[in-house]
């Protein structure tokens, strides 16, 4: 059961930045974490003693997909630039030549002669600019609240990033202190080993006892192993998500006892607000977008009006193509009004989809609504079940030092037989083990929440 027990906490903590790890520590006593508790950092690694507000600091400043996402909101701005620009003059240089192959003949009665020249230039400049366009205006608003669903975007991944650093530091707590207790209880049961191998030799332990004893140490090598390589694979998780170099030991600066005192204060201020969150705003600003689409839809029913100028010069000559240039200016204005009369119905029905989608985005908002209330519900409701499973735990451990502390007494004077040790021992075990696992799960609540609520840093 116990061996079952302590597989199950390893396996939880290499979970996608959730479920737990492995834990321990007494819960009266602050546990300090020192290097010599993590596994010794490969050859050329230095270690770094880092606190849960540290690492969330580094992986919103490091972590390549907050900087994409920085970066996007950055092309997006340049997109809306580009789109102003339509609403600017363009100006523009053009020059042609042609050749005559075969000069126009012209006949007037019986009469005829060659018209035209060999040689014919025209250079100059044209400039147009919109001076009524409704739907590029409209437009350029679409643009401007892309700009802002990219800064909900970008703000949601600083969200889920957080949420991923603490979950992924608070299963390493997890996991160094379940390795610090089996560690404890692995140094008991060797010393137990050698008591009885001693007392066997000197004919006062049965031979079953000091087997027994062996066997109790055997069973906790491989928790003790499984717990390293879950410290080392948590690590390496969060390595990735601060977007550090692999030859950096990261050596946490605190411990679950740490947060300890902060459980009821945090649970007490429990918030309830869907007001900031992410998927909710994301929904309102595509929403906006929609009914923005929408008036852009119905702006193609207004009629546009444009103006250019320009101002060119010609020249014509014989002969060579490089000779004999007479260069004559000149220049026209004018106005297009373009109305828009029928286009077989595909404005209107342009309108009426983006209607139809608008409508879809209410139904989709109320089921929104009610799904996040039941999901802040459920975390409020996991936060106060683990508060109270960590005050039945504290007392569990309370117990298990003092049943642990009778039965040393009672083995030392006879009256206990050594399986009776061992029970106490894997209970204490157990309990401490159990303490650590209720806060975690109490920490990932709060921190699932908050990415729910949209709480940040």
């Amino acid at each position: 059961m116990k061996q079952r027990f302590l597989l199950y906490l390893a396996a939880a903590a290499l979970l996608p930045l959730s479920a737990a790890a492995q834990t321990t520590a007494t819960p009266d006593t602050t546990v300090m974490v020192t290097p010599m508790s993590l596994p010794a950092p490969a050859l050329g690694e230095h270690q770094v003693r880092l606190t849960l507000d540290e690492c969330i600091n580094i992986a919103l400043s490091d972590n390549p997909t907050i900087k994409i996402a920085q970066m996007e909101i950055e092309r997006v701005d340049y997109s809306r630039k580009e789109m102003i620009g339509q609403l600017l003059p363009n100006i523009s240089f053009t020059g042609s030549y042609q050749r005559s192959l075969a000069i126009q003949t012209v006949y007037m009665g019986d009469q005829s002669f060659k018209m035209g020249r060999d040689n014919s230039y025209n250079v100059g400049f044209n400039a147009s600019v919109p001076i009524v366009a409704p739907q590029l205006w409209r437009t350029i608003k679409l643009h401007d609240n892309q700009i802002l669903q990219n800064i909900e975007a970008a703000r949601k991944s600083r969200l889920t990033l957080e949420n991923q650093v603490r979950n992924t530091y608070y299963a390493l707590l997890l996991a160094i202190d379940s390795k610090k207790v089996i560690e404890e209880n692995h140094a008991t049961a060797q010393f137990n080993a050698k008591v009885y191998k001693r007392k066997f030799e000197l004919g006062t332990a049965s031979e079953y006892d000091m087997l027994r004893a062996n066997v109790e140490v055997s069973n906790l090598e491989p928790s003790i192993m499984e717990a390293e390589n879950t410290i080392s694979q948590l690590k390496l998780t969060l390595q990735v998500l601060m977007g550090m170099d692999m030859n950096v030991d990261i050596v946490p600066a605190q411990t679950l006892n740490d947060f300890r005192g902060e459980l009821y204060e945090r649970a007490m201020i429990a918030d309830r607000s869907l007001i900031d969150n992410s998927d909710l705003k994301a929904l309102d600003l595509q929403t906006d977008y929609l009914e923005k689409a929408l008036r852009v839809q119905k702006a193609a029913y207004i009629p546009t009006l444009s103006g250019s100028i320009n101002y060119m010069w010609n020249s014509t000559s014989m002969g060579s193509m490089f000779k004999n240039f007479k260069w004559n200016p000149y220049s026209t204005a004018g106005l297009t009004l373009t109305v828009p009369l029928f286009s077989g119905g595909q404005r209107y029905y342009r309108v009426k989809q983006s209607e139809i989608q608008l409508r879809e985005m209410a139904w989709q908002r109320d089921n929104l609504v009610r799904s996040l209330n039941v999901q802040v519900q459920a975390q409020i409701d996991n936060i106060n079940r683990n508060l109270k499973q960590v005050e039945t735990n504290t007392l569990g451990v309370q117990q298990a030092v003092k049943a642990n502390e009778i039965m040393q007494q009672t083995f030392k004077i006879g009256s206990g037989t050594f399986i009776q040790l061992l029970d106490t021992q894997d209970a204490l075990l157990m309990s401490k083990l159990s303490y650590y696992q209720s806060v975690y799960n109490f920490l990932v609540a709060e921190s699932d929440l908050k990415l729910l609520l949209g709480k940040e840093k």
